[in-house]
């Protein structure tokens, strides 16, 4: 195995050190935040870094990059207090990727791609148009990350829409079904299938050997 101490990591290629850093973690999930200015701009942006906090209450939460230059979507989520989270599939990871891009806060990323924003009652920032699993969130809280200045942002989930044919007897949504896509790194784009669940696990008896 290729060794890499922590000397050698910070003297990497700048490129290099974040494609390696991005990707070492593993998989990552792979969604669209939807989100509106006071003035009615329509913001949709690609995050790899929401994940779960707890079910009751229902609460997610995600990471934003230091806030040194504008972030769309940071300005736009404090500012009204909602935003969506909508999982990207196998038909539009090349234009939910390209939201990637730093556009000026005037300028809709769902002009600048095929991606179309879908609104649904009493919601006040949009949904991605054919996602299928779709989120709304209502911002709760945030916590800075003094180590590196990035934010760890918490909403709850007050609507949440999916698809029919993907939710099984118990509840499990079957992403694979819907070719939903996860991120490895930074623009590593999979669609993973899921082969097995295995189920609540419960201690042995201690006289149990394996």
């Amino acid at each position: 195995m290729t060794y890499f101490s922590e000397q050698d990591i910070q003297g990497l290629e700048h490129i290099y050190k974040i494609n390696l850093m991005n990707s070492c973690s593993g998989y990552k999930s792979a969604n669209l935040v939807g989100s509106i200015s006071e003035d009615g701009v329509e913001n949709v942006a690609v995050f790899s870094s929401i994940t779960h906090i707890g079910s009751s209450p229902a609460i997610l939460g995600f990471f934003l990059r230091p806030t040194t230059v504008i972030r769309n979507t940071y300005e736009n989520l404090k500012t009204t207090g909602v935003y969506t989270i909508n999982h990207i599939h196998e038909a539009i990871k090349e234009d939910a990727h390209h939201t990637s891009a730093k556009y000026d806060d005037t300028i809709s990323e769902f002009d600048m791609t095929h991606l179309e924003a879908e609104y649904k009652e009493g919601c006040k920032a949009p949904f991605v148009k054919g996602s299928p699993v779709q989120l709304q969130m209502e911002f709760l809280e945030e916590y800075p990350i003094k180590a590196n200045n990035t934010i760890l942002v918490i909403g709850k989930v007050t609507g949440l829409y999916v698809n029919d044919e993907l939710i099984e007897e118990d509840g499990f949504i079957n992403l694979s079904k819907a070719k939903v896509a996860a991120i490895n790194g930074l623009d590593g784009y999979v669609v993973p299938e899921s082969r097995v669940r295995f189920g609540y696990q419960r201690p042995k008896p201690v006289t149990q050997t394996v």
